[in-house]
């Protein structure tokens, strides 16, 4: 261990010139002598925001490579620090110790000198200008002295000031925040984003001069806001400053009863019914839907559901988000950071799947990676605050959508399949503190942990990896949880193992637990309840009542009361089950035997991906159809303290894909779709609207529609896609969208004119 540390101190201290070498022979082919860029690469020379990264972010970028086409260096661990210091050498310049009192620039720029009228930093301020939380990293201390004297001398990308002529004769002035030959995303000085196409303006005229003033302050002003200015770094973990300003009524009114064609939360509505009261496309003129536009993101295979809100539409990707004109699919700002390390996390989080945001007033949240939640100003994608959602170092993954109730955001975590112990928690989403946390693996003492017998129970799994709904009226959040760990070894672990295979019902306001209905006690064969609890108000054997509707992944549709968690019916929506011959009475399965995994293997029915899976259903009041994808298949679960290993029973019988429309009383299959192709290829939910449509992915690459009433396919579009992703729907200054990610594409289609 001593040797192995001298060397690695001699590595990091080679000679510059030794090091130079290594950078040109590894790095000079794409990004140039030095450092100074080619068109295969950025520069990576005079970067303030390189001299002031940490090198470990810089080391990983390295290491991993990027979605953006930078490879992996698999170096030795001697090389790759010593490279990685010379890449953060590149930009460091000796600079005089900052003169002047920070405290008293701080208290310059809120007060006298008026920046923060315009300026943010750290969620304080305004945000008519660039976000100011991590400018020490931006631009060197002679740059920051330069834009306060001569503003005008360079003008960030996207804050140019510019005049609007309207058709009418009407005027406006902003900032363009982006702008294309044919259309134009104007902030406006009162906090608005505008969307334009060409025929909807004149001209549009650049003002020459900076929309910020030059500074009027003394020369001990002057020194003391520099010294504030260059110790701003970025926000550091933790929720926010105080002062942040609150969320208002107004703000939770417009999530929780949204304006029609907006899209607020991953399912568009609190309910997770991803049913639209939109229908302007409808079974009569859907034919002519035509793609509008369509948006790449460096990652393969999306899963997010956009938001659209006021004409603005939020997706993700790893580690990204990304704002875009709703109409025109122009990118108006977006927010990224450095992937998290190979063997830090594990399974979908570190392939990189995201589901998407959620967003309140002027905040969009966003779950990282790694399981930070974080929150971003709506207009400019500036990093408020972030939180780190463990508590432990366990293997925590983030890829939910997370869920803004009232004043709260709520969000998940995931990576039961190597053992966690998971949670739901809620904080207070004008700020980030904890609101709540309600943990789904009781500890001794707890309720539920006499339904663990063996060791098992302290890394229990219960994932809570997908976005739940709530029902306002009752102020109940409801959240599915998934199996528990180890997934196909149950001996350590005898009992039901609560609260995994659930579903939570829990007041909003405290995180406490108003009933819990598990269905599948005691998982050995990693059946997730991790899909959607979607919340209906409908007429059911006779009876009004409010009702939530849930198919499992074990190959079940239950029916639930949510007020009271009662029973109410249960029948497969899969031929292929083989593990249980129904669901008594009382809500638990009627097992069969010969279904527990051994180490030699056993096949059962459905197979591990499940009889459905996240993917989201819809129900539609109209026709009473609740509309699902559906797996038929088989696998051998083997059993092992790592999770087990499962494979397809006969490599000539891959199963099949059915898109499936339920009666909601009986459960009965009325019509279905026959998919064509691999069933692992299609992770596409369904969209239903009031235009009588169900859209989805097609297992062979096409996106569909299909009548809600019949089945009958009416139009399809080709992406050749692998669909991991549900559609949406929205509209803007009138006119329907519907939109989906699609492989590494966001696609969005409107009918043509």
């Amino acid at each position: 261990m001593m040797t192995r540390r001298i060397f690695l101190a001699l590595a990091v201290l080679l000679p510059a010139a030794a090091q130079h070498q290594q950078f040109e022979r590894l790095c000079a082919s794409c990004h140039g002598p030095g450092g100074s860029g080619t068109d295969r690469g950025p520069a990576l020379s005079g970067k303030q925001s390189l001299a002031t990264r940490p090198e470990k972010e810089i080391e990983a970028v390295i290491r991993n490579g990027t979605a953006r086409g930078m490879p992996p260096f698999r170096l030795p661990e001697a090389e790759l620090q010593s490279l990685t210091r010379y890449v953060r050498s590149l930009n460091t310049v000796d600079e005089p110790a900052a003169a002047g009192d920070a405290a008293a620039g701080e208290r310059f720029f809120f007060g006298k000198g008026n920046c923060s009228s315009c300026h943010m930093v750290r969620g304080r301020g305004a945000a008519n200008g660039p976000d100011l939380s991590g400018i020490a990293r931006q631009l060197k201390p002679a740059d920051l002295a330069l834009s306060l004297d001569k503003p005008g001398a360079s003008i960030a990308p996207g804050w140019g000031m510019v005049a609007v002529q309207l058709p009418g004769g009407g005027a406006l002035r902003g900032f363009a925040r982006s702008q294309g030959p044919h259309d134009l995303q104007l902030q406006t000085p009162d906090g608005r984003l505008l969307t334009f196409l060409d025929t909807e303006y004149k001209a549009v005229s650049a003002e020459k001069e900076s929309a910020m003033p030059k500074l009027d302050a003394t020369a001990a002003e002057r020194r003391d806001l520099l010294a504030y200015l260059r110790k701003l770094d970025g926000a550091p973990p933790g929720p926010g400053p105080a002062g942040l300003p609150p969320i208002t009524a107004e703000a939770i009114r417009q999530v929780i009863h949204p304006a029609p064609g907006q899209w607020p939360t991953y399912y568009g509505s609190m309910s997770a019914n991803r049913h639209s009261p939109l229908n302007q496309i409808h079974t009569r003129n859907v034919g002519r839907l035509r793609l509008q536009w369509n948006f790449a993101l460096p990652y393969f295979l999306l899963q997010t559901t956009p938001l659209v809100i006021d004409g603005v539409l939020y997706a993700t990707g790893p580690n990204q988000v990304i704002a875009l004109d709703a109409r025109t699919g122009r990118q108006i700002w977006s927010y990224s950071r450095p992937r998290t390390p190979a063997g830090t996390i594990a399974g979908d989080a570190a392939r990189g799947a995201n589901r998407g945001v959620a967003a309140l007033g002027d905040r969009i949240f966003f779950v990282t990676d790694d399981a930070r939640l974080i929150s971003l100003h709506r207009l400019t994608g500036a990093l408020l605050w972030e939180v780190i959602m463990p508590h432990e170092p366990q293997h925590y993954g983030g890829t939910v959508a997370p869920l803004v109730v009232e004043d709260l955001v709520i969000a998940g975590v995931a990576g039961a399949d190597n053992g966690i112990r998971g949670f739901v928690a809620a904080y207070k989403a004008a700020t980030g503190e904890q609101a709540w946390r309600f943990w789904t693996i009781p500890r001794a003492g707890d309720p539920g942990f006499d339904t663990w017998k063996g060791s098992a129970v302290e890394f229990g799994g219960g994932s809570t990896w997908l976005t739940g709904s709530y029902d306002p009226d009752t102020k109940v959040l409801y959240w599915p949880t998934g199996n528990p760990w180890p997934d196909t070894d149950g001996d350590d672990r005898l009992g039901d193992n609560l609260y995994t295979n659930c579903i939570l019902a829990l007041d909003v306001a405290t995180g406490k637990l108003r009933w819990y209905f598990q269905f599948t006690p005691h998982d050995v064969h990693d059946w997730d309840a991790t899909e959607p609890p979607v919340l209906v108000d409908a007429r059911f054997r006779g009876r009004q009542r409010k009702l939530l509707l849930h198919a499992d992944r074990n190959g079940f549709y239950y029916v639930l009361d949510r007020i009271t968690g009662e029973f109410l019916h249960a029948s497969p929506f899969v031929k292929r089950i083989t593990w249980a011959s129904g669901i008594g009475p009382d809500g638990r399965p009627q097992l069969l035997p010969g279904n527990d995994p051994t180490p030699e293997g056993t096949r059962t029915c459905p197979d591990v991906r499940g009889a459905t899976n996240w993917y989201s259903p819809a129900y539609n009041p109209l026709t009473r159809l609740f509309y699902v994808m559906t797996v038929e298949n088989c696998s051998i679960y083997r059993q092992a303290r790592n999770g087990g290993f499962v494979r397809f029973t006969d490599p000539l019988d891959q199963g099949q894909k059915h898109l499936r429309a339920l009666d909601i009383e009986t459960g009965k299959i009325v019509w279905e779709i026959p998919q064509i192709g691999p069933t692992e290829a299609n992770y596409s939910g369904v969209l239903s609207t009031a235009g009588g449509l169900v859209f989805y992915g097609e297992t062979g690459g096409g996106f569909a529609a299909v009548d809600a009433a019949t089945g009958r396919t009416l139009w399809h579009f080709e992406s050749n896609a692998t669909w991991k992703a549900s559609p949406m729907t929205y509209t803007v200054k009138g006119k329907q969208y519907v939109a989906v990610a699609a492989g590494s594409n966001l696609l969005s289609f409107a009918l043509e004119q």
